[in-house]
């Protein structure tokens, strides 16, 4: 039985549709390899596809990951994918983040406001939104094992030597547009980032033969 391919928003298609890997370098490349060769195995097992973002905050790097990683995967209509992310601490996914992936087609709603909001968040119209909030990695909403670690920063990578439950642990780093916070520069770094997660990732999904 042949899948029918997920409809992205135009929006989020146009972005995919632009995104060039031609400027992922050899070195970049063998980075990424391990989460190809981990989703691969998984794929051709018709096993279920667990990755877990770790950024220390879980406010901007982890939740770019996972939104891109999530839509990317419904791209190549690669099943059985599920994206989550989390922080060695809780603090709240920034405003700016949000707002970057809107940038990109993204329909936001807040669900729940506070400190730390919950935002549900959609790359189409009929697929269960991410759920987007700030939590630690091992919170009760992230699979307690069977699933791929990819530490996003170098701070949680140096900090997190060892995650309980996890079948692999893979650094994929990416700097930090918190760096440009306040300035004039700041959505344009931020867009900046989220298009190079999008693209490697993109990159990733790419090579998985189904």
């Amino acid at each position: 039985m042949t899948l029918t391919k997920t409809s992205l928003f135009t929006a989020i298609e146009d972005v995919i549709q632009s995104l060039s890997t031609e400027n992922i370098t050899p070195e970049r490349k063998s980075i990424l390899q391990p989460l190809i060769d981990y989703i691969q195995i998984k794929a051709t097992q018709n096993e279920e596809i667990r990755l877990n973002f770790i950024c220390t905050h879980n406010s901007r790097r982890s939740h770019l990951s996972q939104v891109w990683a999530q839509t990317v995967a419904a791209h190549f209509n690669i099943q059985n994918v599920f994206c989550y992310s989390g922080g060695t601490e809780a603090t709240a996914l920034f405003p700016m983040a949000a707002q970057t992936l809107e940038k990109s087609g993204f329909k936001i709603n807040t669900i729940a406001e506070g400190k730390n909001p919950i935002y549900a968040i959609k790359y189409n119209e009929n697929s269960h939104p991410i759920i987007g909030f700030s939590k630690t990695y091992d919170d009760a909403f992230n699979p307690q094992s069977q699933f791929a670690a990819i530490l996003t920063c170098s701070q949680a990578d140096q900090g997190c030597p060892f995650i309980a439950g996890a079948e692999k642990r893979i650094p994929i780093t990416f700097e930090d547009p918190k760096a440009f916070d306040g300035t004039p520069q700041q959505a344009e770094k931020y867009q900046e980032r989220s298009v190079q997660i999008a693209t490697e990732l993109f990159y990733v999904f790419s090579q998985i033969k189904k």
